[in-house]
């Protein structure tokens, strides 16, 4: 591996000692982020252009230009420090009305394609407006600016306790300092409290109760109940929506026309709720105690528990004249002694149900899945024209 020591064009001092590797055009890369310009020509110590990586030897000293001519560090007398004074010159900028001094290559090195990088890089290419004093006039707040020179100068983010992160981020974006930008984007996220994902409760749930006009629907949708005592409470036309109210404490709880639409009701307690015109479509259920409860509205509005997974629900004496059921799940359901008058249960999978006392006269039963379900001692008799209604 060939190494060689480059150097800005017509200096001799702050050189830069880099592998050579790959095409010309990948050295005049490393170059410009070592030095801190725009790298077009390379010149050996003779002033001969390099048009060929295969023409450079191993510790060879080549000076890099941007366009321009070569120029001997050594010639007119000139010292070192005068010509290498474009790039390392010292200047003030006035940001915001406060004065920061620093010097065109710390500007211009750390972030070679940033904006700050490209107005500094060549004196007066931008045509920077400066005030009285010279200093170059920049519109942007100070306090978020004070972070962003700290990294450029020694590249570590320090943000000063009070200055807020999302401001230094938004002014890493402005002046297209993408490394940092970055950097601060993981530290804004890791700032932030993480989400509380738990689960309300029975004294917080009834604040938002007595909080609430009885005339207006209060919105649960997609809140976390998961385990809460709602028992007893009057939660009529709530809109429980996606709720979470797995293992839930719901007796006797007054439920009428509340949505509870793919709610999440698994392990939970309805005994003796009042479910009167419920939404319970495509809800899961499966394993929840629905002993006694009443879906029965005089009105004549029907529950709708269409599509919902109640595996393994006790629903024994439960009022459900009319209830749809179409393509529920009730495998392993209990059942016993439900009125069940008028039920759709088409399509629905009543597998090893017990079914023992049940009054289904006048249920459609069409394409519904019986296998293993028990019928003894029912009120009426189950004949081919209920099954096929």
């Amino acid at each position: 591996m060939r190494r060689v020591t480059l150097f800005v064009n017509g200096t001799s001092k702050n050189g830069k000692v880099v592998a050579v590797y790959g095409t010309l055009s990948d050295l005049l890369t490393v170059a410009s982020n070592k030095l801190g310009i725009r790298a077009c020509n390379l010149y050996n110590g003779k002033g001969g252009l390099i048009d060929d990586i295969a023409l450079i030897r191993d510790d060879d000293v080549l000076y890099v230009s941007e366009g321009d001519a070569f120029i001997d560090p050594l010639s007119d007398g000139k010292s070192s420090d005068d010509i290498s004074g474009s790039h390392t010159d010292w200047l003030t900028l006035n940001i915001g009305g406060r004065l920061f001094t620093t010097t065109r290559s710390t500007l211009v090195s750390k972030e070679p394609d940033s904006m700050l990088a490209h107005m500094f890089r060549e004196k007066d290419v931008w045509g920077n407006k400066q005030d009285e004093r010279g200093a170059y006039l920049i519109d942007r707040s100070p306090e978020y600016f004070e972070p962003i020179l700290n990294y450029l100068r020694h590249g570590q983010i320090i943000v000063n306790e009070g200055i807020n992160l999302l401001g230094v981020l938004e002014e890493a974006r402005f002046f297209g300092i993408e490394q940092m930008a970055e950097q601060l984007e993981v530290a804004v996220k890791n700032s932030h409290p993480p989400e509380d994902h738990s689960p309300l409760s029975r004294k917080e749930f009834v604040r938002f109760l007595l909080a609430t006009p009885t005339k207006s629907e209060l919105r649960c949708q997609g809140l976390n109940f998961s385990g809460a005592d709602l028992s007893r409470l009057d939660l009529r036309y709530i809109n429980f929506k996606m709720a979470n109210l797995s293992r839930c404490n719901l007796t006797y709880a007054n439920l009428c026309c509340s949505n509870l639409e793919r709610a999440d009701l698994s392990g939970a307690n309805l005994d003796g709720a009042n479910l009167q015109g419920v939404k319970m479509l495509c809800s899961s259920a499966e394993g929840a105690s629905l002993k006694g409860c009443n879906f029965e509205d005089p009105s004549g509005l029907k529950a709708n528990l269409e599509g919902a997974n109640l595996k393994g629900v006790d629903m024994e004496g439960s009022q459900m004249t009319g209830i749809n059921l179409r393509v529920a799940t009730l495998k392993n359901a209990k059942l016993k002694n439900c009125n069940l008058r008028g039920a759709t249960l088409a399509g629905t999978d009543l597998e090893n149900c017990d079914l023992s006392g049940c009054d289904l006269q006048e249920a459609n039963l069409r394409g519904s899945n019986v296998k293993g379900a028990i019928f003894e001692e029912m009120l009426t008799p189950l004949h081919m024209s209920q099954s096929v209604r």
